[in-house]
């Protein structure tokens, strides 16, 4: 029995689907302007981490992830210049080059970090046509006004608004948080269409009922939600960052355009810190998932990372932790090459007690306790390695892959290095064995010295 932390209800609550098998996910995708930085990443690899969960509990997943490639403001309360187009002045390209770009390196990014893909993956710019119309929805139910600047909606005309973050509106109206803004009714609307500057043209507008201009950020999430998974549809995954305004915004107008909720479970993931703040391209500092690989880091030393704490705690980053979960990484590959076949029942035990830790709100670092006790369990080590292999559908660390690459033999030509080099170590000529290592290494081979003699693995 899956259950799951729902952030609407503050409780954690038994998941079942709303039709049959069948599950309907929607992840917040991301701003394509620039890289996204490792704290983002953290986001998708816990949706995935869900996914895999709920393929593994037996479910039918449609996963949809919109990409946001316009109307994304500067300013969260729709101040500020549209994130893309400002990227696109600085960088003296197209809006629509900058967009292509990004999506293309943050397709790279979830393909190196093992994430399966979604089943689509919409943009925003292919989807005006659904925006204007739920837009015209929220119009004829008297939830709309504009200014000069655009269209907002009245906030106060949805009783329930902030129910998600748990807002405190008559604070807000305080001043507290919010960007001043003297044509709003309150200061908590928001935007749902933007008017094109009238003297200036942008890369990307198009024409409304309203004028010329392009959507606000929130109406996308609404729009693609519902035409790929209707509503009210099973799961809205992002990060906790998105709760007081995108995703508050998102229920606001969905539920008053359709009088139905918009999803029945709302799941968060928590903040990667960095020097003890969050991770956050606003902040300056933040870093890529290149940026890790060119430190020497695998792509999946950071997934495994952020599997060793729970999705809604905080992650503290630093080289240090990442050096950590490279070693253990390692350490697993090279417990897995000792393993030589795969067996046919599994440690049913530890299977056990590893979903319970999964379906218990996708504990992953119990579940990879479960993992580690049945690697140093007394089971055979071909049910042993069964059993890790179940365990990797939900940690996707590509598990298998790198077993079968440690159980390729290893090339004569890096097995007469390795010759070599041991006769080298033992006429103590330290500088000629060494540098035999490094060619060892240049051929994809790590050589590890026991007093049984080397022990030579692939690198992965």
């Amino acid at each position: 029995m899956l259950k799951l932390y729902n952030t609407l209800t503050r409780t954690k609550q038994e998941f079942k689907p709303l039709e049959g098998n069948k599950v309907g996910l929607y992840t917040c995708g991301p701003t394509v302007y620039d890289f996204a930085h490792i704290g983002n990443l953290k986001t998708y690899i816990f949706s995935d981490i869900l996914k895999r969960a709920l393929l593994a509990s037996g479910f039918e997943v449609t996963h949809i992830m919109n990409i946001t490639d316009v109307g994304h403001l500067t300013g969260d309360r729709d101040l500020g210049r549209d994130k893309i187009e400002q990227a696109a002045v600085e960088s003296r390209k197209s809006a629509w080059e900058i967009a292509s770009f990004y999506t293309d390196a943050f397709l790279k990014d979830l393909r190196e970090l093992n994430i399966l893909l979604p089943d689509k993956m919409p943009k925003a710019t292919d989807h005006v046509k659904d925006m204007i119309k739920l837009i015209e929805k929220l119009e004829e139910k008297g939830f709309t006004y504009k200014t000069k600047d655009g269209v907002y909606f009245d906030t106060s005309k949805f009783p329930n608004y902030g129910k998600l973050a748990n807002l405190d509106i008559e604070g807000l109206k305080e001043g507290a948080r919010v960007e001043p803004n003297p044509e709003k009714k309150n200061p908590t609307d928001f935007a749902l269409w933007k008017l094109s500057p009238p003297d200036k043209k942008r890369d990307m507008e198009w024409k409304s009922p309203w004028g010329v201009g392009f959507p606000g950020w929130h109406i996308e999430c609404s729009a693609m939600s519902t035409k790929y998974l209707g509503q009210p549809f099973d799961i809205h995954t992002g990060g906790i960052d998105l709760i007081p305004v995108h995703h508050t915004n998102e229920i606001a107008q969905s539920e008053s355009a359709f009088g139905l909720p918009l999803a029945a479970f709302w799941l968060h993931s928590e903040y990667v810190l960095i020097n003890g703040g969050k991770m956050a391209k606003s902040e300056g500092g933040f870093i890529t998932l290149d940026e890790l690989v060119n430190k020497g880091y695998s792509p999946l030393a950071y997934r495994f990372f952020v599997i060793q704490g729970h999705y809604r705690s905080k992650l503290n980053f630093s080289i240090d932790a990442m050096e950590s979960a490279q070693n253990s990484l390692n350490s697993l590959h090279a417990n897995l090459a000792e393993f030589k076949t795969e067996g046919k029942t599994g440690c049913a035990e530890l299977e056990k007690e590893f979903y319970e830790a999964i379906n218990d709100d996708l504990d992953t670092p119990r579940a990879l306790a479960a993992m580690w006790q049945t690697i140093n369990s007394d089971f055979p080590p071909e049910e042993k390695l069964k059993s890790v292999f179940e365990y990797d559908k939900v940690f996707g660390l590509s598990l298998r892959d790198a077993w079968q690459e440690l159980q390729k033999p290893i090339p004569e030509e890096v097995d007469e290095l390795v010759t070599r080099r041991e006769e080298m170590r033992k006429a103590s000529d330290w500088y000629e064995a060494d540098q035999l290592r490094v060619q060892i290494e240049e051929a994809g081979y790590l050589v590890k010295d026991t007093e049984s003699g080397p022990i030579v693995k692939k690198k992965l």
